[in-house]
């Protein structure tokens, strides 16, 4: 019995480049689908945010003298070509999928729509939502956040390459340690990073629980999902 019903699982784009330096690894896709596949068996529902930065990320591009407006704008587009991949991906393992776009590119995915978005879900199809927001200045964790109660998410499923939410970055510090469990206010308080501050209060406020975790290691999808203790939960 799976412990939740419906999920948004966010992803970020450098996740999809796997062992490159840069673009689409699909191989990593090819992983993806499979993780996500265990769980669309147990009649689990499946909404997808991706992020761009394997392509192009506006605030680095802002940072080098772009016009910040218009490098979102190409972050957007990157979430989508991703969006594209990762539905080849999931197709390719006989996966029912809808890509809905932030940003209106009619011809290659369908535009946002939450009733229509709901029932695809409802429908058994994993829904990719591209585009971010549709906004500037907003980032693709936002539109997670956005996206997973507009459609009545019972959680957030942030899948990153290490196992939890530590004291301090354990790629940098051994002796950090990790939470199994931790509030929104204790993440506050610690200076911790999870999501960027909109992201996270907009999942505070709305009393959506988050679950990072390890998304590269075979199995971990379907235990979270299963209420296994994987990763760290924030919850109030």
């Amino acid at each position: 019995m799976m412990k939740y019903k419906r999920i948004l699982l966010k992803l970020s784009g450098e996740a999809l480049m796997g062992e490159r330096q840069y673009g689409i690894d699909p191989n990593r896709l090819a992983e993806y689908a499979h993780e996500i596949k265990q769980i669309t068996a147990e009649n689990v529902e499946v909404a997808i945010v991706i992020g761009g930065g394997n392509i192009f990320r506006g605030v680095s591009g802002a940072s080098k003298g772009m016009d910040r407006v218009q490098a979102d704008h190409m972050g957007m587009l990157a979430t989508v070509i991703n969006g594209l991949a990762l539905q080849s991906a999931l197709e390719d393992s006989e996966i029912p999928t809808r890509l809905q776009s932030a940003v209106k590119i009619n011809e290659v995915a369908e535009p946002f729509i939450r009733r229509r978005a709901i029932r695809h879900l409802e429908k058994g199809r994993v829904v990719i939502f591209g585009g971010g927001t549709g906004n500037p200045y907003f980032t693709t964790d936002s539109a997670a956040v956005l996206r997973a109660i507009e459609i009545n998410a019972d959680v957030i499923l942030k899948g990153t390459r290490v196992d939890g939410i530590y004291t301090a970055d354990p790629e940098k510090d051994s002796k950090a340690t990790k939470f199994d469990f931790i509030t929104f206010d204790d993440v506050l308080s610690k200076g911790l990073k999870v999501m960027d501050t909109t992201a996270f209060t907009l999942s505070q406020e709305n009393e959506l629980p988050i679950i990072v975790f390890d998304m590269n290691k075979a199995g971990n999808l379907l235990k979270v999902v299963s209420g296994e203790s994987i990763g760290t939960k924030v919850n109030l």
